[in-house]
């Protein structure tokens, strides 16, 4: 049975066991930017009760309820960098075009009667063109650094000095994510349209809330598996 303190970080319960990153969802606790916040401390601000949460979550892990959530830090550094990229990232340079399509849309049709439709269109498209920057940078600097690094027995010289200089300027980049994030939610009243709203409009908030369920487990695996398991190889390897 899995045992879960007061102390635990979010990041560390999810890590152990992601299918519990339902139950963070459901409850609005972020595990991903501000997953090293203990459950202590995010149930005090949530104003819930510790023990009551973790009996919640030890249920949950007991029973092994829809737990075919992939097991990221089970992977190897390289693999987890392939997950990342095949799943998450694929599925942002698909899902994008049609939420681009989607908020233009609302936001033209609906804007008047709404116009915190216009809000969401902006912050929509700032978010996802910074996100697709990120993703090349990640793509094309970062992770072949990972693989490198995964592959190699010495650590090798790269020319940002160490990875920890990249992967810091990631999760800058994913706490801005973030907060775009909470803006939609908060914009979209947790994703919950109006009784007026057509279906475009119910299908943009589904899809815009579908995004942040993604992008959470995507940022989770980064900044709390990938990131300091890279970093803690490349130290290893340069001993």
């Amino acid at each position: 049975m899995m045992t879960i303190q007061a102390s635990d970080t979010v990041a560390e319960v999810v890590t152990r066991c992601p299918s519990l990153s339902r139950l963070f969802e459901q409850e609005g606790i972020d595990y991903c930017c501000g997953g090293k916040k203990t459950l202590d401390a995010v149930c005090e601000k949530k104003g819930l009760k510790s023990s009551e949460l973790i009996s919640r979550l030890e249920e949950l892990a007991k029973s092994g309820a829809e737990d075919n959530v992939v097991d990221a830090d089970a992977m190897s550094l390289t693999e987890l960098a392939d997950h990342i990229e095949q799943t998450h990232h694929a599925y942002l340079r698909e899902e994008f075009p049609r939420l681009d399509k989607m908020t233009k849309r609302v936001a033209t049709v609906h804007g008047d009667k709404n116009p915190s439709l216009h809000e969401v269109r902006d912050t929509y498209l700032a978010m996802s063109q910074e996100l697709l920057n990120h993703l090349a940078k990640e793509e094309q600097i970062l992770f072949p650094m990972v693989r490198q690094i995964d592959a190699s027995k010495t650590a090798p010289q790269f020319h940002c000095g160490s990875l920890a200089n990249p992967i810091r300027q990631m999760e800058l980049e994913h706490t801005e994510a973030g907060s775009a994030l909470e803006k939609l939610r908060t914009l979209t009243d947790n994703y919950t349209p109006p009784d007026w709203a057509c279906n475009t409009y119910r299908a943009m908030f589904d899809a815009l809330a579908e995004l942040e369920r993604d992008l959470h487990q995507h940022i989770h695996k980064e900044n709390n598996v990938l990131f300091p398991r890279a970093i803690k190889m490349e130290s290893e390897k340069k001993a």
